[in-house]
């Protein structure tokens, strides 16, 4: 399943039958206001029970047979077990062999990388702010993958631009930081843009940044990443554009 309709987007790549994915828009919701109107997360002062009946919504349509792994998402590279006990857990990515349990993640501006195996028996979820990226979460839930990595398929859902996301100089050094060799580097050097007016600024790719470490570890079949969350008012929550907003989901589950 692929492509997109008012208020949902089927991600475009080839996984197999038994992997479902699906990422939310900000519309097709009862949420008002600054949330208006599709918000799924509980955090950032949006109704209680406008975000439940959104979570609800969501759980129907996608015919879940049990409550998704929602997360508390910190900015670190904790990736949990998704249990469907209906508890949050602290983390910022989920995993799952379970069928009909769905790993979601939370977004507005920062990066939801869905991942599967190519022989449909793991799925898992991953939040990926720059300090999560730069951190390892993605190695961090590659590492609970039972398969080889060229067996791995990631798709790069939305996120904010590079020519949306001026960031510090901290940013660039904390990538190089945690860099696995000097051809990662290379790679990590080619996602920041120097700013032309503003000394010790850059414009950072996420989307770069994903894929330079997913093909240092021996991902190569990346997908997805051609959004950009900050312009597409119409479609997306952007915390750098707005502050207060909604958050988008992305989820992932097996059949």
């Amino acid at each position: 399943m692929s492509g997109s309709s008012a208020s949902l987007i089927y991600p475009d790549w080839p996984a197999p039958d038994q992997v479902r994915a699906v990422i939310t828009t900000r519309q097709g919701g009862v949420s008002a206001g600054s949330f208006a109107s599709n918000n799924l997360a509980l955090h950032v002062g949006d109704d209680p029970q406008a975000v439940a009946a959104n979570r609800a919504d969501l759980s129907r349509l996608l015919g879940l047979s049990a409550e998704p792994q929602w997360l508390e998402q910190v900015h670190g590279i904790k990736v949990v077990e998704a249990q469907s006990d209906g508890l949050v857990r602290t983390a910022d990515g989920c995993i799952t062999q379970q069928v009909g349990l769905a790993c979601v993640v939370m977004t507005a501006d920062c990066l939801p990388i869905l991942l599967c195996d190519r022989a449909g028996t793991q799925v898992a979820a991953v939040h990926a702010g720059w300090r999560s990226l730069a951190g390892g979460i993605v190695r961090e839930a590659l590492s609970q993958f039972s398969c080889s990595m060229d067996e791995v398929l990631v798709y790069l859902g939305p996120a904010i631009s590079q020519s949306q996301f001026e960031v510090g100089i901290d940013v660039l050094e904390g990538f190089f930081e945690t860099a696995l060799s000097p051809e990662h580097c290379d790679a990590i050097s080619a996602a920041f843009r120097p700013s032309l007016s503003k000394p010790m600024k850059y414009y950072a790719d996420l989307y770069q940044l994903a894929r330079a470490e997913l093909n240092e570890v021996g991902v190569s079949q990346v997908f997805g990443g051609n959004f950009c969350t900050f312009e597409d008012e119409e479609r997306f929550y952007s915390y750098r554009r707005n502050g207060e907003t909604g958050r988008m989901a992305s989820a992932i589950w097996l059949i």
